[in-house]
């Protein structure tokens, strides 16, 4: 029977819960015990899939095709797990379950609550995950903030939790943050104890304080917290925000956090090896050689959209002893011809996915540059469409080769719908998700990349390259490096005669890991730190 470790948050949104549950699975694994991790959102929507990047950062997709809270790319990161949209509940899923349920009439004509219905469904969710992984300790992120009124029904259903599985299965950890006043030099603790007293009016009395800060906890404040929350003293943990998010998991198990989830629930455990993880910390906070690398978006004023894709090229910086300064490049300020400096010092350019034209034009003029210029470039889904309408313009020396989710009129539609998605009109969920097989070409950058024949990848998009075209485009010197097991669709594409432009249909970077880099990326970066371009310096032998 699994046990279940259910993580809250006070005070402020983006206390860092996500990070805290990723680095609490971390910690635990490295004593031998299973995880799984859940994340309860409460908006309203289905899933984040139709939601702007602007109001939620990037979407983050599962091996089953799940559109998931960028979370979820925390706990795979950090504990190497490849999760399921079981691992991702949100209300819009739970009142579409339970009011299905009332209209096939499940419920023999009674009158639907939120107790005992819908806290009930939740249950059902978080059990899903136990019976599907089988893991030893469950870990569950309820999103939002203690207070929140879309998040009572969850803080409800997982009170109930401890009631029906036992005491000794259950434990109740809070993410809260101490204010520093800068007038008086001081941490406040109050905005905790009143984020607690909200559990507690609840029903909830946390195990475990998590008390983020920029500063310093000093003891007696730890103690303070320990009296007015009725929590023990080595039970309130300071968190202090630190370089880099890798080093959390290394922070918390030296406060003892694993030795008292362990006594607590009642688990049998090894001793803790974070050698390999402590080599990595240390090697991501070493100086480093820089490389520069642009990453041309629509949404760059928001980088969590593009969460995913900076740590995947922070892990491949990192094996290559890298430090990756990122070039972040708003599209839409290419389109002026006098904005191309932006791009003057990039040693690699990164083009990522999205929907609608907007800031289109601005990427083909990024990609435009590193084939010209003979700059590394990767291009990721929306990123490879954008290289093979620029290609294309440049093989039918016309500006109308374009996309027909941007041009629906273009003579040169070298990127469409397949066939099958003409007469879906649903915007949620209707796209190619989830994982799908790509047969490597033998002799291409993509092959020597993996290493591999075949490899299984996560995609999120409708339309593809155009087959109409493929062979027009070939003959100029378009290669398709990656492909469906029947040749149908380009999975992978890159430019003859370039020192390395590749492109896939497919989300390379939610398959990165710290100690593993994607090798696309660990492909480019290497190209791109051979790359000399305006600034930079080259070492020369003495004699």
């Amino acid at each position: 029977m699994s046990k279940y470790i259910f993580v809250t948050g006070g005070v402020v949104s983006s206390v860092g819960k996500g990070i805290s549950v990723a680095s609490i699975g971390r910690i635990l694994k490295s004593r031998s015990i299973s995880v799984s991790v859940q994340k309860l959102d409460p908006y309203l929507n289905v899933d984040p899939g139709t939601m702007s990047p602007y109001q939620h950062g990037e979407v983050f997709v599962t091996q089953d095709g799940a559109e998931t809270d960028l979370d979820l790319g925390h706990y795979e990161r950090f504990i190497d797990v490849d999760l399921t949209s079981a691992s991702n509940v949100t209300s819009g899923q739970i009142y579409s379950a339970v009011i299905a349920g009332e209209r096939r009439g499940d419920y023999l004509g009674g009158t639907i609550q939120v107790i005992p219905h819908v806290t009930n469904e939740i249950k059902r969710r978080i059990r899903e995950v136990s019976q599907l992984s089988g893991a030893e300790v469950i870990i569950v992120e309820v999103g939002g903030t203690v207070g929140d009124i879309e998040g009572l029904p969850f803080l409800e259903a997982i009170r109930q939790m401890r009631n029906e599985e036992g005491r000794d299965n259950v434990l109740y950890v809070h993410v809260t943050y101490l204010p520093h006043i800068a007038t008086t030099n001081e941490l406040k603790t109050k905005p905790t104890q009143h984020s607690v007293n909200e559990l507690r009016r609840i029903g909830i009395q946390p195990d475990i304080i998590l008390c983020r800060s920029d500063d310093e906890i000093p003891q007696h404040l730890k103690e303070k917290i320990s009296l007015f929350c009725d929590v023990d003293k080595e039970a309130v943990i300071p968190l202090v925000t630190a370089e880099t998010i890798y080093e959390v998991p290394l922070m918390l198990e030296e406060t003892g956090l694993s030795n008292l989830i362990i006594n607590r629930l009642r688990l049998v455990a090894k001793d803790v090896d974070l050698s390999e993880w402590r080599e990595m910390v240390a090697k991501l906070k070493a100086p480093k050689e820089p490389v520069n690398i642009a990453l041309v978006g629509k949404y760059v004023e928001l980088q969590d959209a593009y969460y995913s894709v900076r740590e995947a090229l922070c892990h491949a910086g990192l094996h290559h002893d890298r430090q990756i300064n990122m070039l972040w490049v708003q599209s839409e300020d290419l389109q002026s011809n006098s904005n191309i400096n932006l791009l003057k010092s990039a040693q690699g350019i990164v083009v990522p996915g999205g929907f609608g034209y907007r800031g289109i034009e601005g990427m083909i003029i990024a990609a435009s540059y590193a084939r010209q210029n003979n700059i590394p470039y990767l291009g990721l889904c929306l990123g490879m469409q954008v290289m093979v309408i620029e290609f294309g313009r440049y093989a039918f020396n016309s500006k109308e080769v374009n996309s027909t989710e941007f041009d629906p009129n273009t003579p040169y539609p070298v990127i469409d719908l397949l066939p099958e998605q003409h007469d879906v009109t649903d915007m949620g969920g209707t796209m190619r998700l989830g994982i799908y097989p790509c047969h490597l070409v033998p002799m291409t950058k993509a092959a020597r990349a993996y290493g591999e024949t075949i490899v299984f990848e996560r995609h999120r998009h409708r339309f593809e390259v155009n087959n109409q075209f493929r062979e027009q485009l070939e003959q100029k010197g378009l290669i398709p490096s990656g492909l469906s097991p029947d040749n149908r669709l380009i999975e992978i594409a890159e430019i003859k005669d370039h020192p390395w432009m590749v492109a896939c249909q497919f989300h390379p970077e939610f398959k990165s890991r710290p100690n593993r880099p994607h090798p696309l990326f660990a492909d480019f970066v290497g190209a791109a730190k051979e790359t000399l371009v305006e600034g930079t310096q080259v070492t020369l032998p003495l004699a």
